[in-house]
């Protein structure tokens, strides 16, 4: 039996994303495929073999402008790969990215670990208690972006435009507190609470660079830190290089997050940053 709950702060995780989708904004949507459970387990197993801690299979794109898709069509695209990898026994962590509840609570079912959700369980009224009643860990994410606050460039990407702050990290930092507010109160425990600053959700391109610099702050609140920049489109923009050229972009912001206190980074090319990561660790983690 996997032990869903890390001890954190000798190394740092690295969570690997599996997108059960045909519209990734980085190109890697594995719904294209003809096979898709066994492409996703194929590249999941890659992912272990590269040093992954975490999977993160995900059956909606959450890039900028996507269409929604139902639970059940999202049901339909996550739970057999969720099933397959459960089947292997593996020591690796499986987690589900959805805000839907239905979907959440039929991939612990099936043999999920943990619960990620870009809306830090708010979309949904049901899915804090679906967390609490699970005990499973949970990531909660800032997210301040809306669906008309989106420019899409046609080399780069979609961006959302950063809503208006007046204190911009003082107030991620009180949204992120409100959602502890709010899954505590439904009965979720601290131990199971991670928090996601949410680069590239509701936030300008200079925001994303003093999140990430500053991501020291959002650590102090004592809890578990999940850092989420690949391959986004505030490295695009920074660097003026489409998704797939990003590599070194995220790399770079990943050695940065390890320095201000991320525990877990959420990315496509594990390989590169497992390494990354542990360098960064035999550095800071001394």
């Amino acid at each position: 039996m996997v032990d869903p709950f890390l001890p954190y702060g000798h190394k740092t995780y690295v969570m690997g994303i599996l997108n059960i989708t045909p519209d990734s904004f980085s190109g890697d949507g594995l719904l294209s495929h003809s096979q898709v459970v066994e492409s996703s387990v194929e590249q999941a197993l890659r992912f272990i073999e590269a040093g992954a801690d975490i999977l993160d299979i995900g059956g909606e794109s959450t890039r900028p402008g996507a269409a929604q898709i139902s639970a059940a069509e999202e049901q339909a695209r996550v739970l057999p790969v969720i099933e397959a990898l459960a089947a292997l026994h593996l020591q690796t962590l499986l987690s589900v990215d959805t805000y839907k509840v239905a979907v959440a609570e039929a991939a612990l079912r099936a043999g999920a670990h943990w619960i990620n959700d870009v809306w830090g369980l708010r979309a949904d009224p049901d899915m804090p208690a679906v967390a609490a009643r699970f005990r499973c860990p949970v990531v909660l994410m800032h997210n301040r972006s809306q669906a008309g606050q989106v420019i899409l460039h046609e080399h780069l990407g979609g961006q959302y435009l950063g809503p208006h702050y007046t204190d911009f990290m003082a107030e991620v930092k009180a949204d992120l507190l409100e959602l502890v507010r709010q899954a505590e109160a439904a009965g979720v425990q601290p131990e199971q609470i991670i928090l996601d600053p949410g680069v590239g959700f509701g936030k300008s391109v200079e925001q994303n660079l003093q999140l990430v610099d500053q991501l020291d702050d959002i650590k102090a609140l004592g809890f578990p830190v999940l850092l989420g920049p690949s391959r986004k489109s505030f490295i695009g923009m920074t660097l003026n290089l489409p998704a797939e050229q990003r590599l070194e972009g995220t790399a770079a912001v990943c050695a940065v997050g390890i320095a201000r206190g991320a525990d877990i980074l959420r990315v496509h090319d594990v390989e590169t940053i497992v390494r990354t990561a542990r360098m960064a660790d035999a550095i800071v983690r001394r």
